[in-house]
């Protein structure tokens, strides 16, 4: 779950900054919009899972590589969101989409990979269209209670869905030896991806708790202020 604010930094809310970042913002929402209605016209059409991801790949992958972005944004000060935790949540995004999914193909009939697009895709239709009407300051609290709350259940479900992904990619990775580096070489340096992949899983253990914890902060501190407004 990105954690971009779509709000323009304070002195740098100019027109031209605005603008730009509703139609980035405007543009993601229409992109993963049609991610779902691309996933829902086929489970209507084939009543399965399998051969989905083929359907809706080259959408995810242009997309979700978009989200780079973000990370310049942070780095410009055009949105009020640190770059490391901006960057290592975007990099992971992408890390799945092209280094897992995309190269170990046998993975992608896997319902571990639907159900972690399923998570991203309403997480960032709610989150992109939550920061387009922040952006015009009117966004309404059925958008914002969305934005805070379904997380609470599709974060857990993602981060799932990724490290299922991730286990199903093993063997195959670990079989054909992708980029891994043996010995000997003349780098003289070796590394294998098998295990690197391992390391990755064992990375989510510490990471999951504390983005999650902090989404459920951030969401008493916004609801909390919304709720004041209402009032």
């Amino acid at each position: 779950m990105a954690a971009e604010d779509g709000k323009a930094r304070s002195g740098k809310n100019n027109s031209i900054v605005t603008m730009y970042l509703i139609v980035y913002n405007v543009v993601q929402t229409l992109g993963w919009s049609a991610l779902m209605a691309t996933m829902i016209f086929y489970w209507t059409e084939h009543g399965t899972f399998r051969g989905m991801y083929a359907s809706i790949a080259r959408i995810l992958q242009i997309f979700q590589t978009l989200a780079v972005l973000e990370v310049v944004h942070c780095a410009l000060g055009l949105v009020r969101s640190g770059v490391a935790l901006t960057g290592a949540q975007v990099a992971s995004r992408i890390f799945l989409t092209w280094a897992i999914i995309h190269s170990v193909k046998e993975t992608q009939n896997n319902m571990s990979v639907m159900v972690f697009v399923i998570a991203w895709t309403i997480t960032e239709i709610i989150r992109y269209s939550n920061y387009a009407f922040a952006l015009i300051g009117q966004v309404p609290y059925i958008l914002q209670w969305c934005r805070y709350t379904f997380f609470i259940v599709l974060y857990p479900i993602g981060v799932a869905g990724e490290m299922f992904s991730i286990y199903a990619a093993l063997p195959h990775v670990k079989q054909s030896g992708m980029y891994s580096l043996r010995l000997p070489n003349a780098a003289n340096i070796s590394f294998d991806y098998y295990y690197a992949l391992i390391c990755i899983m064992f990375v989510y253990i510490p990471g999951f708790p504390q983005l999650y914890f902090h989404m459920i902060r951030q969401r008493r501190k916004v609801l909390g202020r919304a709720a004041e407004k209402r009032e």
